[in-house]
């Protein structure tokens, strides 16, 4: 009895867990950053250019009308003038969960984008001076990391480390 108790009682346990992973999961909201949208229609890995510089402020922004919020930051290159760069949705990460702060020098993969009437540098891969890398987006062929199903995410990130 004792065991079948302790059966179900670990059962009901692992229902829960995999349900609130699935609630986690659908709670990511990505709305016009998924790989087909207009906004990531523009990101050619062709044109793929790097830039570095000084994070100055990090910002929630709306690249699109109709897109969910994402991540950003403003980037002195020393010439006193700010370009804005889009990291990712803010559900995949927030500034903290970047790794990154105001203040850090970072080296910049990625593609320039005119979103209306702004351009805009949107990053692939983020490089500060100690070797800390915090890379959204696949070289080859820009694909987003917030679009990737578990296990190509968690290999690419076991990859950057």
């Amino acid at each position: 009895m004792n065991r079948l108790m302790n059966i179900l009682s670990v059962t009901a346990i692992l229902i829960v867990w995999v349900m609130a992973g699935n609630v986690a999961a659908a709670d990511k909201d990505i709305t016009g950053w998924e790989t087909d949208s207009p906004y990531n229609q523009l990101y050619n890995p062709k044109e793929r250019d790097s830039i570095k510089g000084t994070i100055t402020k990090f910002i929630t922004v709306k690249p699109m009308k109709g897109m969910a919020p994402g991540t950003a930051f403003y980037l002195d290159e020393g010439d006193g003038e700010r370009l804005l760069v889009h990291v990712c949705p803010k559900s995949y990460a927030t500034a903290r969960e970047t790794g990154l702060q105001a203040g850090d020098w970072v080296k910049i993969k990625g593609v320039w984008m005119d979103i209306e009437d702004e351009t805009v540098f949107v990053a692939a891969k983020i490089k500060k001076d100690s070797g800390y890398s915090y890379k959204v987006r696949l070289s080859s062929d820009g694909t987003p990391f917030w679009t990737m199903p578990p296990e190509q995410l968690e290999a690419e990130l076991a990859a950057v480390e």
